[in-house]
């Protein structure tokens, strides 16, 4: 899906996430599922931010984009993660220079990306990851240098400010309650962040062998977990932690290979495992057991970021060198409204047939 980098092409693209658009108002004939993707510099095109519409049925991205914005004049300033509001009508994409943030107008005749004027975080310095919380009333960005700040939002007031919340950002996510953040080091190190309160909470602990790499927390609603990757001397592990308490409950190897990235599906049942040789694998988080493997998907290159589809079971992956790219999931199938409807249609009528031959038999015996 992505360009080939060469003259006269955009370039690969460097991130990418979902975009669900709102119910009301926008282009019509425009799928309601859009794709934010990054692009990466070439000798003839600056980075680039694209919107794409994806087609549910084929599980492919549009060739030519919705909108598009010119990130900079600069080649060495691509973009490096993209994070979307839950309502849908704004982003935030982390840079080598910082932050920028953008509208999504939706239209009648067409979407257009407006930047937002935010020059203190577009002067951040190189950031690494950013995130919304799930209530998007908070906004928070983590930098190489190891500052991270929270926001209120949309008003961008700070809620915490900590220049040295870490050596160098690994990772971060926020919980579904959007009560605590958790973020990782490149030394190995994580913390908790109680968000409210604009103050660390607890440092994880972890032995002088293992690094703490990966982070995200659970999100079906009723079982507070963080699932954390753990590289414990040769072993690569996926651990689960109790946020009650912050203590492990377990931890399993998923993968033999590193992993260079971590996700969750909306609903909580399924994790994706991406790995640095360009493979990826999904995870029922019940059983804790591997349910789809896809092998290659980006032929030896680490794969950068994993995203699961909000509608239908599929993930979009990037990596520098090879792009983007769709994944169709081979895991059982989620059962529709309509099917839970006709089972239990199906077992009143059973039930009342029964009822009535039991009726009509217990009528001849008397």
């Amino acid at each position: 899906m992505a360009g080939d980098g060469g003259e006269g092409a955009v370039g690969k693209v460097t991130c990418a996430a979902w975009i669900r658009r709102p119910d009301d108002g926008g282009p019509a004939g425009v799928s309601r599922l859009l794709v934010a993707c990054g692009h990466g510099a070439t000798a003839s095109s600056p980075p680039l931010l694209d919107l794409l519409a994806f087609d549910a049925r084929a599980s492919e991205l549009a060739a030519e984009p919705l909108a598009r914005v010119v990130m900079g004049g600069e080649r060495a300033d691509p973009p490096r993660a993209i994070a979307v509001h839950p309502g849908g009508r704004e982003l935030a994409c982390a840079t080598a220079k910082g932050c920028r943030l953008f509208n999504l107008v939706y239209k009648e005749f067409g979407i257009h990306l407006i930047s937002r004027d935010t020059s203190p975080l577009q002067s951040a310095g190189p950031q690494k990851c950013v995130a919304f919380s799930t209530d998007g009333a908070k906004f928070a960005i983590g930098g190489e240098d190891g500052h991270l700040r929270i926001f209120h939002w949309p008003s961008l007031n700070m809620i915490l400010d900590e220049p040295k919340a870490h050596k160098s950002f690994r990772d971060m996510d926020i919980s579904l309650d959007s009560e605590f953040l958790v973020s990782t080091s490149t030394d190995g190190s994580a913390r908790i962040w109680k968000i409210n309160d604009g103050a660390p909470l607890v440092n994880l602990t972890r032995s002088p062998d293992e690094k703490i790499e990966c982070c995200r927390f659970s999100r079906d609603g009723t079982k507070p977990f963080l699932f954390c990757t753990l590289v414990k001397g040769r072993d690569v592990l996926t651990m689960v932690l109790d946020i009650s308490n912050w203590k492990r409950i377990g931890y399993k190897r998923l993968s033999a290979k590193p992993i260079s990235t971590l996700s969750v599906s909306l609903d909580g049942k399924y994790l994706a495992l991406g790995n640095r040789d360009g493979d990826l694998c999904v995870v029922d988080v019940k059983k804790m057991e591997v349910s789809h493997w896809s092998k290659k998907v980006h032929l030896g290159s680490p794969i950068s970021s994993i995203e699961f589809c909000p509608t239908k079971r599929a993930v979009i992956s990037t990596s520098h060198q090879w792009g983007a790219e769709i994944t169709k999931l081979d895991v059982p199938a989620d059962w529709k409204v309509w099917q839970i409807w006709l089972v239990l249609l199906s077992l009143f009528v059973a039930s009342a047939v029964l009822f009535f031959a039991f009726f009509k038999h217990a009528r001849i015996n008397l």
